[in-house]
């Protein structure tokens, strides 16, 4: 049994420039040719720059019952239903009682896009990944604390770093990206302390197990790798038909999950190896999913697919018997239906109240696990939002764009004005 850190996940896709307008007049990022979604199958941070017109007319979200957040001028809402920031709002679901309330703690400029951020589990500090650098912030302040760079990477050349996770002690932080490799670092002397090699196409997700041993790491070679970090070595390979989008391990350690091209979500027993659940077709995503995290239960995951839904699981995996490879007995329990264009990443409060997701058409939404229904429409960033985290300790979460930013806000309990 393998022992995971906190859930979260990575993922992200083309980065399209939005000029920055008053944000309550801006409609959502809609594809031009619904035709060419699938040349987006992989991230790809060097399109940054590209600049896509938004078609007139077109709503905040996704018309949905419940999930209404925004077909409206934000002037005309009523302060109950609104937040507003300097550069930012959040829109409260009039169907449903208000419990939240939002603000952003901390701007956190990048020189590039910014593919993903984490916490570390005691909940202190942000990592953030962006081009040829992993950055860590101090979370109460905000400040930069570390930047790790491989000084034998050419500076000229682009090199995207796709995921981050602290080990649970705090002491490295894991990084994948475009190389195929992946690092541990040694925070406090800046130095790289192991580098695992084998993948043969870009990392785009990792995850630390809680007992800091192993790292799972998933590629667009079609593979997940477990790596040994004690004995510096592999430990096993899964192949599947598809590159990988996305890894997660259980909260007990159990269960390896990953996202894929082919639309589906895999799960497999951390100490065999064994494939004990595939989610798919009928009841999963139409799309390449693009990002798992487990519930701290354990036993429920969710996932986001470039179908701009995202699906909660509940997994019925027999304990101490492995199923047949083909097993397909987890359960979609809810579809959340409201974004308006591809969801990027999810994650779970560490109380399992809350999921979130992030997405291209640069809105980060707050749904509620047992109805389905989502509390807040939050935007806050000019660009897709790439890349979602919850605190494990409080009451925070941070988000990562294709604007160059990464942004920590809290939520709190709404107790009106």
């Amino acid at each position: 049994m393998i022992n995971s850190s906190s859930s979260s996940s990575s993922s992200s896709t083309t980065i399209l420039k939005i000029p920055f307008n008053r944000l309550s007049k801006l409609p959502s990022l809609e594809r031009q040719n619904p035709q060419q979604t699938h040349q987006l199958a992989y991230p790809n941070p060097h399109a940054s720059q590209i600049v896509q017109q938004t078609p007139r007319g077109q709503s905040l979200v996704g018309e949905h019952p419940g999930n209404i957040l925004a077909n409206w001028n934000l002037d005309d809402l009523p302060p109950t239903q609104k937040r507003e920031g300097v550069d930012w709002f959040a829109v409260f679901n009039p169907e449903v009682p208000r419990v939240l309330d939002v603000e952003l703690v901390h701007d956190l400029v990048h020189d590039s896009v910014v593919c993903y951020v984490r916490f570390s589990d005691d909940g202190k500090y942000l990592a953030t990944a962006c081009n040829r650098s992993a950055q860590i912030f101090d979370v109460s302040t905000g400040r930069n604390v570390a930047t790790l760079q491989d000084e034998n990477v050419n500076k000229d050349d682009d090199l995207f770093i796709r995921s981050v996770c602290f080990s649970p002690d705090g002491k490295y932080l894991a990084t994948g990206g475009e190389d195929k490799q992946v690092r541990v670092w040694d925070i406090a002397t800046r130095t790289i302390k192991h580098i695992f090699t084998g993948h043969e196409q870009d990392i785009f997700s990792i995850d630390f197990a809680a007992n800091g041993r192993y790292i799972a790491s998933g590629s667009g070679d079609k593979t997940v790798r477990m790596w040994d970090i004690l004995n510096e070595k592999l430990v096993y390979t899964l192949s599947i038909e598809d590159g990988v989008t996305a890894v997660a391990i259980s909260p007990d350690g159990h269960y390896l999950a990953a996202g894929s091209l082919d639309k589906s979500v895999r799960v497999w027993d951390t100490t065999t190896g064994c494939l004990v659940e595939r989610l798919e077709i009928p009841d999963g995503h139409k799309d390449t999913v693009y990002s798992v995290a487990f519930a701290p239960n354990g036993r429920d995951l969710v996932s986001g697919s470039l179908d701009n839904t995202v699906k909660l699981w509940e997994l019925n995996a027999p304990r101490n018997i492995h199923p047949h490879p083909s097993s397909k007995g987890g359960k979609c329990l809810r579809t959340f239906v409201g974004h308006k264009d591809f969801v990027l990443s999810v994650c779970l409060t560490p109380d399992g109240q809350w999921a979130l997701s992030g997405s291209k058409d640069r809105g980060v939404q707050f749904w509620d696990p047992m109805t389905g229904n989502a509390q807040m429409m939050l935007r806050g960033h000019t660009n897709s939002v790439i890349s979602v985290a919850s605190s494990p300790t409080n009451s925070l979460f941070a988000t990562g764009s294709g604007d160059r930013c990464a942004r920590i806000w809290r939520y709190s309990s709404y107790t009106g004005r």
